[in-house]
């Protein structure tokens, strides 16, 4: 969903810009009153890709070896295909450091149970080991456990969780960090194509000019990522970290949604410790993930699977 904000001093000019950018299929969500005149928010369905190629045009050739286990999106598996497998993911998609939360706050966004709180824990007890203790916030106040989860995470590394479910209570717990002092927000877990959490997840993150860090886990159908990426990248995500990679057996929907989005590829969830349980991602530590071999289930004797 690709999401736009229009401002002018009078309804038919914001019309005529929302008309002009998005067309005639725009939806508008909302529309208010400023000092400065109108504004209205809009959105847009992006088009579905095509999965029929057209007529004269041969399919994606079907990805084989390493990568086939995975399921990467076949017109990426070509490309990966091209040369040394660490090489070819610096080409074909691109990596970076996570942003450290100083300039602007880290905020963790993603769908449901994606496994934005325990990240966002990790992240805090990291930004304590190394001397620099953040200010916490979540604006997760509705789900059963969700703040009590993180409130004990931060309890333990000496640190007080702000609870900010309006974007008027976010700014005002975000104002009280020092200068250079990190931040970090962990979000409610959001439906990208529910145009309603879309809009107060983004005037969330209007009003805590955050970095936007989507958290996916690994695992997932592959073009149901890619999905995801975009609607969040729409959003205004730019870096992804992927969790469960310790319990994922397949990663193509890794791929997929860096490659969607497009998003950067920073760092990823390799356990459920809270201490270093976070794995900076470089294409050789990708490559080595992807051409490791598949993990097969061990068989448990019915004897010892009884109780």
């Amino acid at each position: 969903m690709r999401l736009k904000i229009f401002r002018a001093a009078r309804m038919p000019e914001a019309m005529a810009q929302l008309r002009e950018e998005l067309g005639a299929d725009a939806v508008i969500l909302s529309t208010r009153r400023t000092a400065q005149g109108i504004e209205i928010t809009a959105a847009l369905e992006p088009e579905e890709p095509w999965l029929i190629p057209p007529a004269g045009m041969a399919p994606p050739a079907v990805p084989s070896g390493p990568l086939a286990f995975h399921n990467p999106p076949a017109t990426l598996a070509a490309a990966l295909a091209r040369g040394p497998l660490d090489q070819a993911l610096a080409g074909a998609l691109g990596f970076a450091p996570l942003p450290e939360g100083r300039d602007r706050p880290l905020m963790l966004v993603g769908p449901p149970g994606a496994g934005k709180t325990l990240t966002c824990a990790k992240l805090a007890a990291r930004m304590v080991l190394a001397g620099a203790p953040p200010v916490v916030a979540t604006t997760d106040g509705q789900r059963a456990g969700a703040t009590a989860q993180l409130a004990a995470f931060t309890g333990v590394l000496g640190l007080t969780l702000a609870v900010a479910q309006s974007p008027a209570a976010l700014g005002k717990a975000l104002a009280r960090r020092g200068p250079g002092q990190p931040a970090l927000v962990d979000s409610a877990g959001c439906d990208p194509f529910d145009a309603r959490q879309v809009v107060a997840l983004h005037a969330l993150a209007a009003v805590a000019q955050a970095d936007l860090v989507l958290v996916l886990p690994a695992g997932l159908d592959p073009q149901e990522a890619a999905d995801l990426a975009r609607a969040f990248a729409a959003l205004g995500a730019r870096h992804l970290l992927p969790t469960r990679l310790d319990a994922a057996r397949r990663l193509g929907a890794v791929l997929a949604a860096a490659e969607a989005g497009p998003l950067l590829l920073t760092e990823g969830g390799t356990s459920p410790e809270v201490v270093d349980g976070l794995e900076p991602l470089t294409p050789a530590r990708l490559a080595a993930r992807l051409a490791a071999a598949p993990r097969r289930g061990a068989l448990v004797p019915a004897e010892e699977a009884a109780p």
